[in-house]
């Protein structure tokens, strides 16, 4: 048990630095950015280059690619271009991309990077060869936050709301890489010998398809696997399909463009994984740069700090997201009280709390509740609906005036 916490340290100090100076990054990146950027079309093969080049950077996961991806087409990009953008954006983002040479090597997240890039471009590509299908209408992009105001706060308000929504998908990868350091012997990966390259890349992308993993959690499982005896291709496979593939995710891309689209977008990820990893381990090799079995702890300024610091991020979400989950299920006893109205426009639990900071300073109001995965607010208190719709609005989202 004391290899297993020590691993946890290990590896939470690892991350921490890079993690955050990501999050950094992606914030100046926001701020930077004019705002129209995201509203030019993108159309014909330039068009997929230039959607492709832009979701690189970005530090979105599977779930908010999504209202990312289908505003970019609500906007006017071609077929090609938001499948292109949906493909390579969740396997990469800036933080994600730090964290993997930090632990993986630079060359690892180099070529990773720019495998994203050619699976978006091909995969965009295939997807604009594909009828499109009049009788589909995107769902809403989306609320984007954007740099009203002071462009320090919005960049530190964007740069948290990365790490708002991941938090726990942070912890749980960090969790199961320190038990795989701690508790599974070297080279005894069940995907990992015996069955080859191909069978081992075929085995983690059958582990890496179902799970709901963001690009920068994953890599601290990947690590972990490379050092207990997986090939490094495998793990790129586990790193490119992961986070890119989900429930959530294809249903999203079916609902807005169909099944002949959702197959070259999921075929395209099996496709171009494997390709990538085949291509890894012919040129090149890995090294996981840290061993947890050394009992030294990172030591440094800069390592003890950021990890504190991301510790102290990390509960602040867990407690925040309590709060809320017990202040809605309080609001579910007195729901003959409450009114509900439905949002449009909620990518994030940042945008729960903005929501309902809102919302709390209306006079009259004693409780609110909002709800991200529903899309509805809810509001118990002497407050009139209008008001209620007008506060909403003001915030950024919009609900119907009437229901």
């Amino acid at each position: 048990m004391n290899h297993f916490l020590h691993a946890i340290w290990h590896i939470w100090l690892e991350m921490a630095p890079w993690l955050l100076l990501g999050m950094i990054i992606a914030g100046l990146i926001h701020v930077i950015i004019p705002k129209d950027f995201i509203k030019r079309s993108f159309q014909g093969v330039g068009g997929i280059a230039k959607a492709v080049l832009f979701g690189v950077p970005m530090p979105l996961c599977s779930c908010s690619v999504i209202p990312a991806g289908l505003g970019l087409r609500k906007d006017g990009a071609s077929q090609g271009s938001t499948i292109g953008f949906l493909i390579a954006t969740p396997q990469t983002g800036v933080d994600s991309i730090l964290v993997a040479a930090s632990f993986l090597g630079w060359p690892f997240a180099f070529f990773k990077v720019f495998m994203a890039g050619v699976m978006g471009f091909f995969g965009g590509l295939w997807a604009d060869r594909i009828p499109v299908d009049e009788n589909r209408n995107t769902e809403e992009p989306g609320h984007v936050h954007e740099a009203k105001g002071n462009p320090v706060k919005a960049g530190i308000e964007h740069a948290i709301d990365i790490l708002r929504p991941i938090w726990g998908w942070l912890v749980i990868g960090i969790l199961i890489s320190a038990a795989i350091e701690a508790f599974v012997p070297k080279n005894q990966i069940p995907f990992s010998t015996g069955w080859g390259l191909i069978g081992a890349y075929v085995g983690a992308l059958i582990f890496s398809l179902p799970l709901y993993v963001c690009a920068t959690a994953s890599v601290p499982i990947a690590a972990a696997l490379v050092s207990a005896g997986l090939p490094s291709g495998a793990a790129l496979v586990f790193l490119m399909a992961g986070p890119a593939t989900n429930a959530a995710t294809l249903g999203a891309i079916h609902r807005a463009f169909g099944k002949k689209v959702t197959f070259s977008y999921l075929s395209t990820l099996i496709i171009g994984s494997i390709l990538a990893a085949l291509t890894f381990d012919s040129f090149f090799e890995t090294t996981v740069l840290f061993d947890l079995n050394e009992h030294e702890m990172l030591g440094g300024f800069i390592y003890q700090s950021s990890g504190y610091l991301l510790a102290a991020l990390v509960v602040y979400f867990a407690v925040d997201d309590l709060r809320h989950f017990f202040n809605k299920r309080k609001i579910a006893t007195q729901s003959h009280l409450a009114q509900e109205l439905s949002v449009k426009g909620m990518t994030c639990m940042g945008c729960v709390g903005k929501l309902e900071r809102h919302l709390k300073e209306l006079p009259g109001v004693n409780q609110v509740s909002v709800d991200l995965e529903e899309g509805k607010a809810s509001v118990i208190g002497s407050v009139d609906r209008a008001s209620i719709v007008a506060t909403i609005e003001k915030a950024g989202f919009q609900s119907p005036r009437t229901e």
